[in-house]
């Protein structure tokens, strides 16, 4: 059988992957890359954050991504009812990029894929890995190819990027429960003709469809857009037994603004459903690989922070084992996992404040402090490791502490109208 020798094996083509193959690639390492599925494929997390551009610029894949005129995203609205919060990336606190985009990830993470083979990188396509064994921190793989061939990749390192196929996880039975109650969501692309009637209709909306159940809305330059609903099991369980689009098309019609926007609009296909995502892992890395993306773990899609979690830890991930296949000593779990952990604890707070009511009260506040919100902002757009700003440093104390001052002033306004 045959018998690959390579520096680092990377598994998963995703964004995690060729930006984690990219960066290791150009240091003069030799890369292979395997991924189980063939490109262009649908995946969600379509819509990304600033803080991703900075690890796609260091992977120089930042202009490929520009040559392909996906829809730019200046920042985020968030709706309910008639009340209306604009985030505004121009606005953030922390120095960065002030924009990014809103992708069909099919057609992003084929761009990504393809600029890392004009690289030199080789990407083996719909090859499934099925053995793993370490000796030491060096690596013998079995992957299957498509026809069934079975064949063997030796390497220094392994990265796995894998997602949710969460390889050396469940080879090695790793995986963990995460501590965020179960949430399911489904989703469409659909037709938007109408889209040029509402103002900023190119931005990306996140509709609270009701406290616990929240709607996005996310343009894509073709226009088409992508609409998903996010909520417990126990609200999609509400229309059992119908059809999936029948089910999504009653959904987005018991919203008014989706019923005006799409109600009779075209499925690009059938309606997804996607559940159970979260979940995490006993260890991100062990003698001889480490894991980056969302093989670690996968928060919710609130907030957009999948794309920006996978490319961050992959970024920091190569720099490491570029480092440590040149001779030079890394401490894994001081200069990967605790960065990596405190930016998943940020979002995670964020998430959970989304779902508890906190950040609505914020959100939705009549009035706010301008400084607070710009450094909430800076959260919304990714940047989760600048310590300098308070919603990062102190996220939990400092979300709650702001939602409670702004009940306090509601209730003593309401006092003062009695």
């Amino acid at each position: 059988m045959q018998t690959k020798n390579v520096d680092v094996l990377v598994i998963g083509a995703g964004p995690a992957g060729t930006v984690a193959a990219s960066i290791i690639h150009k240091s003069g390492l030799k890369v292979h890359v395997v991924e189980k599925e063939q490109f262009p494929r649908f995946v969600i997390g379509e819509s990304l954050l600033p803080r991703c551009m900075e690890a796609l610029e260091e992977a120089d894949l930042l202009e490929a991504v520009k040559a392909k005129g996906f829809q730019q995203k200046f920042g985020a609205k968030f709706v309910r009812g008639n009340e209306c919060c604009d985030f505004n990336f121009e606005e953030q606190f922390t120095d960065g990029y002030k924009w990014t985009w809103q992708v069909p990830r099919g057609d992003f993470d084929n761009t990504l894929a393809e600029e890392v083979q004009r690289k030199g990188v080789v990407i083996d396509f719909e090859t499934t890995v099925t053995d793993i064994k370490f000796d030491g921190t060096n690596s013998t793989t079995t992957v299957v190819d498509k026809t069934g061939n079975t064949s063997y990749i030796k390497a220094r390192f392994i990265v796995d990027s894998s997602g949710y196929g969460r390889v050396i996880p469940r080879l090695f039975n790793l995986d963990k429960p995460s501590n965020l109650p179960p949430r399911k969501s489904m989703f469409a692309h659909i037709n938007d003709p109408n889209r040029l009637k509402y103002e900023e209709p190119n931005r990306i909306m996140v509709v609270v469809h009701q406290p616990k159940t929240w709607i996005w809305v996310i343009p894509f330059s073709t226009g088409i857009s992508s609409v998903g609903f996010v909520g417990s099991p126990e609200f999609f369980a509400e229309h059992a037994g119908k059809t999936h689009e029948e089910h999504l098309r009653f959904l987005i019609n018991s919203e008014p603004h989706l019923k005006e926007r799409f109600g009779n609009e075209k499925f690009m296909f059938e309606p997804k459903i996607l559940e159970g995502w979260s979940v995490t892992t006993e260890q991100f890395f062990g003698d001889g690989f480490v894991l980056t993306g969302n093989v670690t773990e996968f928060l919710d899609p609130m907030f957009s922070s999948g794309v920006t979690l996978a490319t961050a830890s992959s970024q920091r991930a190569a720099n490491l084992v570029i480092k440590q296949l040149n001779g030079e000593t890394v401490d894994w779990k001081k200069e990967f996992v605790e960065p990596t952990m405190k930016g998943v604890d940020v979002f995670r707070t964020y998430v959970m404040g989304w779902y508890d009511g906190t950040l609505h009260d914020i959100f939705f506040a009549k009035e706010i402090n301008q400084d607070f919100k710009k450094q909430i902002c800076s959260v919304l757009a990714g940047y989760v490791w600048d310590l300098d700003n308070p919603f990062v440093k102190k996220h939990d104390r400092a979300i709650k502490s702001l939602a409670e001052v702004i009940r306090i002033n509601r209730q003593q306004k309401h006092l003062k109208l009695l």
